[in-house]
């Protein structure tokens, strides 16, 4: 971090037990992304609820390039268990925050296209042409909602391709 930890306690003793945790858990938050410009966390206990009893609320303010991630008063009547649920919170966002920076994020990708060339359909069986010129192999089970019997040579369909005991085949086999 750049600028040092800052904790701040309302209505709350922070004893030295609980100052560590907090520091400890704060530099797990470096470990994870080390762009971390600064990091306040606030301790503090609202009013005594005949619900609730007394709890302690912890925010942690995490100070990033281009930004804040905030965690907001993850509450508990135990203050160690408030503060480790909030720093919990706090890793996953940063984790989050991280990968897309990295630029990590899950991406989805477009199922390739074939045709149909060859069909079997007492056998239950077909070959699709990859628009690369390659034959892949199908089997009606692999064809999606049941439509093996609608398919006809020169139909397009959309398709995942996995390696059979006998080469290529397709899989999740849908008209386009």
């Amino acid at each position: 971090m750049k600028i040092p930890l800052d904790i701040s306690a309302r209505d709350v003793f922070v004893n030295g037990e609980t100052e560590e945790l907090i520091r400890d858990k704060a530099s797990k938050l470096d470990r994870i992304y080390d762009q971390i410009i600064g990091c306040r966390v606030k301790i503090d206990k609202p009013h005594r609820s005949q619900r609730s009893g007394m709890t302690y609320n912890v925010s942690v303010d995490i100070t990033v390039p281009g930004g804040e991630l905030i965690v907001k008063r993850e509450s508990d009547q135990d203050l160690r268990a408030a503060v480790v649920s909030s720093f919990e919170t706090a890793q996953r966002r940063l984790k989050n925050y991280a990968e897309r920076q990295r630029g990590e994020v899950k991406t989805h990708f477009e199922k390739p296209m074939a045709r149909v060339v060859r069909i079997f359909t007492e056998d239950g069986y077909g070959f699709l042409a990859t628009p690369e010129g390659r034959e892949v192999y199908f089997h009606e089970n692999a064809v999606l909602g049941g439509k093996f019997e609608a398919l006809n040579i020169g139909t397009p369909v959309t398709f995942i391709e996995e390696q059979g005991d006998e080469g290529a085949q397709a899989v999740s086999v849908a008209p386009a």
